[in-house]
């Protein structure tokens, strides 16, 4: 009768199917440990030269590729605030100059306005001319009948003084534009020499411009006549007072500056 082997009795092993995801994890760090390792210790050159690459081809905005090294020195962050305290102060001297020049500009139409306003009252013409200064223009308006004929854009003799006297005025802004602008009423036009008011409005512009600048003083290349016929209105074409307002010529200086903290309007006396 044979024997039976006998086993030695055994525990039972316990589950050891965890070790599998904790060697991949192990294994993870351990890769990511030498990556780290391995841009820790790139080649500052290189790293140079690949900056500069990307300099030339993204030459707009600011970053890490407008130092020369891998991160800014101190020197580079140093010239960078420098740089934006030279900019800010830049501007801020640029502000400073326009308002002192928008004062200037101020004052200086002022006293043209002054000027106009005392020839105007001294030669009797405060009926056929008036003066006005807002943030845009200093505009001198003048009554057709103080230059024209009825339906006439020829420049009445004796009203030639008067255009001497502003273009004498003129001279205080050379370097400014001046616009003249011919408007009239909306009583339709007829005659032989003018098919509509915009060509009446028009020569009137033109005619009184061209005499304004007899004045070998002014620049020609800084006037501009305009037409607008009868579509820029100053009163009601319901009353022959107001048409005889709408019919004029403005002679407008257009500024170049503005001092926005300062906005004015000069009243009309």
């Amino acid at each position: 009768m044979s024997k039976k082997t006998r086993h030695e009795p055994h525990e039972e092993h316990a589950d050891e199917s965890w070790l599998l995801p904790y060697s991949d994890l192990l294994t993870l760090l351990l890769a990511l440990f030498i990556v780290m390792y391995a841009m820790s210790a790139t080649d500052n050159k290189k790293f140079e030269e690949m900056s500069k690459a990307f300099n030339t081809a993204l030459s707009t905005g600011t970053g890490v590729l407008n130092f020369s090294s891998a991160l800014p020195s101190d020197k580079n962050l140093d010239k960078g605030k420098k740089d934006s305290q030279a900019n800010a102060v830049s501007t801020e001297d640029g502000r400073r100059r326009k308002a002192q020049l928008a004062k200037q500009e101020q004052e200086d139409m002022e006293k043209l306005k002054k000027q106009l306003d005392q020839y105007i009252k001294n030669n009797g013409l405060t009926n056929l001319l008036n003066t006005k200064l807002n943030q845009s223009e200093l505009t001198i308006t003048i009554s057709d009948n103080a230059l024209f004929a009825s339906g006439s854009a020829a420049v009445k003799p004796e009203s030639r003084q008067l255009a001497l006297a502003i273009s004498n005025m003129l001279q205080q802004f050379p370097s400014y534009n001046v616009i003249v602008s011919g408007h009239t009423d909306n009583m339709p036009i007829s005659n032989s020499e003018y098919a509509s008011n915009w060509d009446l409005s028009s020569d009137r512009a033109l005619h009184f411009m061209k005499i304004l600048l007899n004045n070998p003083k002014l620049n020609p290349a800084m006037f501009t006549s305009k037409a607008f016929g009868e579509y820029h209105p100053i009163a009601s074409n319901d009353t022959a007072a107001g048409r005889a307002m709408n019919r004029r010529v403005e002679v407008s200086i257009i500024r170049k500056y503005t001092d926005q903290s300062q906005q004015m309007q000069v009243p009309n006396p």
